[in-house]
């Protein structure tokens, strides 16, 4: 038993090192031996483990990536309550809550998208995963809302859940070219006109 938690624990640190550098210096330009001398592990103990950087970049979409997305922008969405209400602060809650590191460095899974998205159907698979949840739990809280006549009827509750997520990745894009925070607040104020123009 004691084996199997060291196990764990050191295929955890390769993850969180790997992931780490991933978003600091991109996928492509993190090699194999990076992550072996952050982890601060043999060559033996880290292959022992992980045989590729491919197995690697999959669990780190998985355990990081797909992780950080279910807490912090899907979970919310079931909250009882207003559906605008509770998307909108979602959104905002989302992007008031990064920290410079994160401003700087972008959205993880959108670097992802944006570096190796072309790179190899693996990777298309698990980061569409990502996406498609995201966008499941969105089109179920529009749809929540068209039934509870705070969402006007006719509103296509799939191009809503898109065109949020897709102009929420982009400004987290946009504000890495960025030294101050006006341009998120330009967006939520966009934003917040959107999701107004939604209500019944």
């Amino acid at each position: 038993m004691q084996q199997d938690q060291k196990s764990e624990l050191t295929k955890s640190l390769i993850i969180e090192e790997a992931f780490k550098l991933f978003y600091e210096n991109g996928f492509r330009s993190t090699s194999i031996e990076k992550i072996m001398k952050a982890s601060k592990l043999t060559k033996g103990a880290f292959y022992h483990h992980y045989k590729n950087k491919q197995e690697i970049g999959l669990k780190v979409i998985e355990v990081k990536i797909q992780k950080r997305v279910e807490e912090t922008m899907i979970t919310p969405l079931s909250c009882d309550g207003n559906a605008l209400h509770i998307l909108e602060t979602t959104f905002v809650n989302r992007l008031r809550s990064f920290s410079m590191y994160d401003k700087q460095h972008g959205c993880p899974m959108n670097n992802f998208i944006n570096e190796i998205g072309d790179y190899e159907t693996v990777y298309q698979v698990a980061l569409r995963n990502v996406i498609e949840k995201w966008k499941l739990a969105l089109i179920n809280l529009i749809d929540k809302g068209k039934k509870e006549n705070i969402i006007l009827p006719a509103v296509s509750s799939s191009a809503v859940a898109t065109y949020l997520i897709s102009s929420f990745e982009g400004i987290r894009g946009m504000r890495k070219l960025y030294n101050n925070d006006k341009i998120l607040d330009d967006y939520l104020s966009g934003l917040s006109i959107y999701i107004q123009q939604l209500k019944a």
